[in-house]
């Protein structure tokens, strides 16, 4: 494995780890490769290895190594030639009297009961990559989102003061890295989701970053499909950012 120029890779080492059940796809198996050590990760050296595919789960840098399964495709949507459609549009203009806050890190506890009614509402229970709602506790909710080594940023989204909708992102030197966002799923009709992803390309178009990562892409899994509407996209296919095309 090659990193940019700028990033001292003999100072960094990768290991997999061993099998654990798949968050994503049922009866399947995965591995993780793991940056080490964590404390050297910090903002220079991972906006070199997000080009490369990895994400960051507190101070953690992983990328999917799951031998011959490459399900998790990485993508990133290219924020200058994104144009809502007109669903999207009706999304946004429904919770644009959301008020938004950007803040430093920190462990709140109405954050975390937000987060846990969002996992049970959404997750039922399974593991969604990062987390087990049925053992989650309040130490690891902050070993998964209010650790980071990166530059990262909270955003609160409120409506009359009450909390709706939380997004955890890292700035990276060419976009925004969306890490994991979490709302009030109690609400029928709404659209946190949807609006929260167009407010973060909007924030990366006035920051004149070119690129708002999401992730990972799972063709065969229904929590990732709401990634594919919007476009365009880049994929990281055989270590080549390409323009993505869904089928």
């Amino acid at each position: 494995m090659t990193l940019p120029n700028d990033i001292p890779l003999q100072s960094i080492q990768f290991y997999t780890t061993t099998s654990y059940p798949c968050g994503y796809l049922e009866n399947r198996s995965a591995q993780s490769l793991i940056a080490a050590p964590h404390h050297l990760i910090n903002a220079n050296i991972y906006s070199g290895l997000i080009q490369l595919g990895f994400r960051r789960s507190g101070k953690f840098a992983y990328r999917p190594q799951c031998g011959e399964c490459q399900a998790c495709i990485p993508v990133r949507l290219l924020v200058e030639q994104f144009k809502p459609n007109r669903s999207q549009k009706r999304a946004f203009k429904q919770h644009l009297s959301l008020q938004v806050t950007i803040q430093d890190l920190h462990f709140s506890e109405e954050h975390f009961q937000l987060y846990q009614a969002y996992q049970i509402a959404r997750h039922s229970g399974q593991q969604d990559g990062e987390s087990d709602t049925e053992t989650e506790t309040k130490d690891q909710y902050r070993n998964f989102l209010v650790q980071s080594n990166v530059n990262s940023r909270l955003i609160e989204f409120r409506q009359d003061g009450i909390l709706k909708m939380v997004s955890v992102v890292d700035i990276v030197h060419d976009g925004i890295s969306a890490v994991y966002t979490f709302y009030d799923a109690s609400e029928k009709g709404c659209s946190y989701g949807t609006f929260n992803v167009i407010w973060l390309s909007a924030w990366c178009h006035s920051l004149e970053l070119p690129y708002l990562y999401l992730g990972y892409w799972i063709k065969q899994s229904q929590k990732m499909a709401y990634k594919q509407n919007f476009t365009p996209q880049q994929a990281l296919i055989n270590g080549e950012w390409q323009d993505m095309h869904f089928d």
